[in-house]
């Protein structure tokens, strides 16, 4: 799942996507509000990470065009300011949750699960198609009980799988959702990510079926 994160301080921004990359996150990162828009319009983002005080576009007018869009992904802002009125504005201009700075790296990646956990999964923090489990918290499958380690790319692809049970997703939906900006989007790998999968899972009854020309689903077999 793609994490878009907007900061304008080089440093923090290294390192907060340094910190959501090793969980295992696709970043963007961008550094002013015009950039963030523009990638808000044609992406395909899980959850945004503002911060409020952005270069040519603030956090603020981001998160107002983003929801005036009709667009529903979670956003998390990030401040320096600590005024009751700036978090209450956020609030209400839709963000989902805010956090001030300075903060720990460790509160922000629990903040990143939490929004995750309501808003593409309802609230739980594990997400189950028969004998698969998947652990949001610890970003973890399993297989009958068994641990399954996946390369990224493939833990992505299962990742957003996982998350629509039962609903397809076209190859072109899940390249916008595994490949970051900085990466060529490619409906060929995602075809071979599934032909992997597929192997994967062979035999335990969970099985990823093709719609040819629409897309891909997760299913138990009955």
């Amino acid at each position: 799942m793609r994490i878009l994160l907007v900061e304008d301080d080089p440093e923090l921004a290294e390192s907060l996507a340094r910190v959501l990359k090793h969980g295992g996150w696709t970043v963007d990162s961008l550094h002013d509000g015009v950039a963030a828009d523009l990638a808000l319009r044609s992406e395909d983002y899980a959850l945004a990470i503002l911060d409020v005080g952005l270069p040519r576009l603030d956090g603020f007018e981001v998160l107002r065009k983003l929801r005036e869009r009709g667009q529903t992904l979670a956003v998390l802002m990030l401040t320096a300011r600590g005024e009751v009125a700036d978090r209450v504005r956020g609030l209400n201009l839709g963000a989902d949750d805010y956090l001030a700075k300075p903060f720990e790296l460790s509160e922000l990646e629990a903040r990143v699960n939490a929004l995750l956990r309501r808003s593409l999964m309802g609230g739980e923090r594990q997400q189950q198609c028969g004998a698969l489990v998947y652990d949001l918290n610890d970003r973890r499958f399993s297989l009958g009980g068994e641990p399954l380690a996946l390369p990224s790319r493939e833990h992505a692809v299962l990742e957003n799988l996982i998350a629509r049970p039962g609903r397809l997703m076209s190859k072109e939906q899940l390249a916008g959702k595994v490949f970051g900006l900085d990466q060529d989007a490619s409906v060929e790998a995602i075809e071979i990510y599934i032909s992997r999968l597929r192997r994967k899972l062979d035999g335990s009854g969970v099985r990823i079926v093709t719609f040819r020309g629409l897309g891909y689903l997760l299913e138990a077999e009955a």
